[in-house]
């Protein structure tokens, strides 16, 4: 019989069968060993002064153990074929170790690539080569099925980005339910709140309902503040709880206790999902990781529950959750924003007009992809519908009325205002304003009617009357009439007086002084 590694129990068992006389044949047959190897193991055990006759209350921890340790030396070759193979390994087994893969996806990884080995044999291979790490848990009370469910980000690795033609780094939201410890996996390029609600949305339907509290980490985008007692909430997601109907309970800073089950989902996620794949593009990862999240995370015998996450879910967690939602969210955006001179906000790289009123404060909007909401003091005082980035959007009503027809590109309006101050100076700004693109021969209409402001619309209308019947276009023309004729009757009043009068502060009218007499020289 070739030679196998025996364990410190069938050790302990060939001795006790042994001590209760049992020929060595027969203890061969109960342990399933070789009898060469009974006779080994009990030779040695004389060799530490053990007789037929004593008690198996000898056969304690330390004795066992030191006739197990003098045995393995012996062997010539304590290593098969398997162990050869893994030999070969070597390199890449070192880096797994301390990507902290789990020897049972290993061994997964290395079936893949044709070598078939024992996890056991893995196992003693790591720990002769690498050394065993130690690992301890605290175990934490669970509460009532259905009720808690604990997120985290964690960082996966990095992966190319199709959209940027880069390799980015790849996290992973996960989700663990608090009794069943079922997990799902949300994997995204950021941590933006986009990201966290579109993962909790895939996570109501991965779970087929809402749990009623989630329990997130201090993640900025879920946590404006962070408090142990009053933690500030991100307004947006607090939003999005209260449309999916559960409640927030951010953990405390440095508190992993907190949310334990989430902890070691996200390592176990890291060695046991990623560790060692080499996925094409986000969109097959993802895939994989909902196949993995059902299967074998969720199949597994949990080292805490000792149970199946997902049979556990299915049983005592699923049916006592709120219900799925069945409509997309539509994530907002929140903001402060400045309002300018110009009595808009930008949003988003769009512009959104505001009344004059509250330029130079600052208004809080928030937008979805249909409306944009704006703020003053806690007050809806704008409404406008969503633009495309690099878009306008006015109301007339937000800007001054003398500019309004202006601003807003207001053809007829300028007319009209031109026709108010005179029929021919509103023929005059049709004039103006004939042909295409009237919108850029604006400001033309926009002096005219100031020139009838500074110098009054009787003159100006005059002069537009002269210029229509004399075929002028230009303003400017208009303004010079208005101005040679206003200096004209500046020159006409202020004329100095005949040679003969003299003028001063009392003087009368000559006829005040006729005596009717004949004045001779």
């Amino acid at each position: 019989m070739a030679y196998r590694e025996v364990a410190v129990f069938e050790v302990r068992e060939v001795l006790r069968l042994w001590l209760a006389c049992l020929a060595f044949r027969r203890i061969a047959e109960m342990v399933r060993c070789d009898r060469k190897t009974v006779t080994k193991i009990v030779r040695i055990a004389e060799g530490h002064g053990l007789v037929r006759t004593d008690s198996p209350d000898r056969l304690t921890d330390d004795f066992v153990g030191g006739v197990f340790t003098e045995m393995a030396p012996k062997v010539p070759d304590r290593h098969g074929e398997a162990w050869k193979e893994l030999v070969g390994h070597r390199e890449k087994l070192e880096g797994w170790r301390n990507d902290d893969v789990p020897a049972k996806k290993m061994v997964e990884l290395l079936g893949r690539q044709g070598v078939v080995v024992p996890e056991r044999t893995l196992n003693r291979y790591l720990a002769a080569e690498f050394g065993a790490p130690e690992r301890s848990t605290v175990p934490v009370v669970d509460g009532e099925p259905g009720v808690e469910l604990q997120v985290d980000f964690g960082e996966l690795g990095k992966m190319f980005d199709e959209e940027t033609g880069k390799r980015r780094r790849v996290w992973a939201l996960v989700f663990t339910a608090g009794v069943s410890r079922h997990t799902f996996v949300w994997l995204s390029f950021n941590q933006n709140l986009g990201t966290v609600i579109d993962g909790c949305e895939a996570a109501w339907q991965f779970f087929g309902g809402v749990f009623r509290v989630l329990v997130p980490d201090n993640m900025a985008t879920v946590v404006t503040k962070a408090d142990a007692l009053d933690p500030v909430l991100n307004v947006a997601f607090v939003e999005y709880a209260q449309s999916r109907g559960f409640l927030i309970d951010p953990a405390r800073v440095r508190a992993p206790q907190d949310k334990g089950r989430v902890e070691r989902a996200v390592q176990f996620v890291q060695t046991s999902f990623w560790a060692g794949e080499d996925f094409g593009c986000l969109v097959e990862a993802q895939t994989a990781a909902e196949l993995w999240c059902r299967s074998r995370a969720g199949l597994r015998i949990h080292g805490t529950t000792q149970a199946q996450p997902a049979v556990v879910f299915a049983e005592v967690e699923a049916p006592v959750l709120l219900p799925a939602p069945t409509e997309r969210y539509d994530v907002p955006l929140y903001k402060t924003a400045k309002v300018h001179r110009d009595h808009h906000i930008q949003v988003a790289k769009s512009l959104y007009s505001v009344p004059g009123d509250l330029i130079g404060t600052s208004v809080d909007v928030r937008a979805d992809t249909a409306l944009v909401k704006i703020f003053s003091g806690g007050q809806l005082v704008k409404v406008h519908p969503r633009q495309k980035p690099g878009a306008r959007v006015t109301d007339p009503a937000d800007l001054p009325s003398e500019l309004t027809g202006y601003a807003m590109r207001d053809i007829d309006s300028q007319i009209r205002r031109a026709y108010a101050h005179g029929q021919h100076v509103g023929v005059f700004a049709e004039v103006i304003l004939d042909g295409p693109l009237p919108w850029t021969r604006m400001r033309h209409v926009y002096k005219l009617l100031r020139t009838c402001d500074l110098y009054g619309a009787d003159r100006v209308n005059a002069a537009c009357e002269r210029a229509v019947d004399a075929g002028a276009t230009s303003v400017t023309t208009v303004v010079g009439m208005v101005e040679r004729a206003l200096e004209a009757d500046k020159t006409k009043d202020d004329s100095p007086p005949p040679d003969n009068v003299i003028v001063g502060r009392f003087a009368r009218d000559a006829s005040h002084f006729a005596t009717g007499r004949k004045v001779t020289r």
